[in-house]
């Protein structure tokens, strides 16, 4: 009625919003007691221009070996196609902010530089864990149906994350929170519960592009492209093949992801170290060295990265990795390590090998070996590289 009371349904209604804004207090408080840093609410339409620019990243094939990204894009694009009883998206972080200078281990050539996330146990198990604790309170607390993802299902979590208020998507693509710089792991849970959305956060990059100047591959072609393919991250873990000669030498002693756009954000000055004894870096993953590494065969690698991320690539893959950075060390004595591996069982790694020794010894010996070696190796890509590595000027 006009000038009257409200309706018996507008009072319903401001109820429902009264109950769905206790509701969603009381679940950022359990989050924060299960360790979760941060938490915002979007709607699952909230990814706005971000499916636009990801069907434009498919078509452009930058994607690389990552074909699981162009498998059923629309699911990706739209949380409903995923899942069409979603009606709000939570988003949480944890923040897994560095106690030191991620960078300084680069200048150690004769260690390997692994990732900040990837020092510790895997984040996919220790964050899926407090998920699950956090939808089953949900759950108790409030009928409903719900489901949990960490970066293993077709949701885009940064847009999500952006639309939630978390932070924002920055030029190095990453998110990026002015409370933990661009050190956030995200977890999402789906709900069938309607819960007040958050406002998205405001881009704070300003005309700062200090994560796009320093990656040693210039993998972004422009503030907030990602070209993977040539992305140290990709082609330490991601890629299945030889790394690109091109690559190599810019690569350092990276043997397993890539902090350098991360790590220089300005905006990781108001980040705290925030690992806790679950997530903590271990000791032999700070700085490993690069010859005990280069030793490690398939068990002994599963048996060193239990836990950790690292596992995922195989033993092949990493022993690859390592090679590079072994060639990159300017350490002769690590030349000996590169030649037991040209006996190596997987064609991956002695292609690497022979990269990796035409770096640390004269031409002359690396031209005798290639002559006595070529004639005996099965592998086409292992002979091409003893082919173009020999013929080098």
């Amino acid at each position: 009625m006009a000038g009257g009371r409200a309706s018996g349904a507008d009072l319903r209604r401001s109820r429902l919003l009264e109950s769905a804004g206790e509701l969603k207090a009381a679940l950022t408080q359990k989050a924060c007691e299960l360790g979760f840093d941060c938490i915002g609410v979007t709607r699952p339409d909230g990814l706005r221009d971000a499916a636009n620019h990801f069907h434009e990243f498919l078509k452009t094939g930058a994607y690389g070996d990552m074909d699981w990204l162009a498998r059923q894009p629309e699911r990706r694009a739209d949380p409903r196609a995923l899942w069409s009883d979603v009606a709000s998206v939570i988003m949480l972080g944890v923040n897994y902010g560095p106690d030191e200078d991620p960078l300084e281990i680069l200048k150690a050539r004769t260690r390997g530089a692994i990732s900040v996330y990837a020092q510790g146990d895997d984040y996919h198990d220790v964050i899926k864990r407090r998920l699950k604790m956090l939808a089953r309170w949900l759950v108790e607390t409030a009928p409903s149906e719900v489901k949990v993802f960490v970066d293993t299902a077709a949701v885009m979590e940064k847009p999500l994350a952006h639309a939630s208020g978390i932070g924002w998507q920055g030029k190095h693509t990453n998110l990026v929170s002015r409370s933990f710089g661009s050190w956030l792991f995200l977890g999402a849970i789906f709900t069938t519960l309607e819960l007040p959305a958050d406002e998205a956060e405001t881009d704070h990059c300003g005309s700062c592009q200090a994560c796009l100047d320093i990656c040693p591959t210039a993998a972004f072609p422009a503030p907030y492209k990602l070209d993977a393919r040539r992305c140290i991250s990709y082609l330490t873990i991601e890629n299945r093949g030889p790394i690109p000669r091109e690559f190599r030498k810019a690569m350092g002693n990276r043997i397993y992801g890539c902090d350098d756009c991360l790590a220089v954000c300005p905006w990781n000055k108001f980040a705290q170290a925030g690992r806790e004894a679950r997530l903590a870096a271990r000791d032999d993953l700070r700085a490993p060295d690069l010859a005990e590494l280069a030793r490690l065969d398939d068990a002994a690698f599963r048996a060193r990265f239990a836990k950790s991320p690292v596992k995922r690539t195989g033993r092949d893959r990493f022993v690859r990795n390592v090679l590079i950075a072994i060639g990159n060390s300017s350490d002769a004595s690590l030349a000996r390590e590169a030649e037991r591996l040209l006996a190596d069982a997987s064609p991956l790694v002695r292609g690497a090998a022979v990269w990796a020794l035409s770096q640390l010894i004269a031409r002359e010996p690396f031209e005798a070996l290639a002559s006595c070696t070529t004639t005996s190796e099965q592998d086409a890509s292992v002979r091409a590289e003893w082919l173009a590595l020999s013929a080098r000027s």
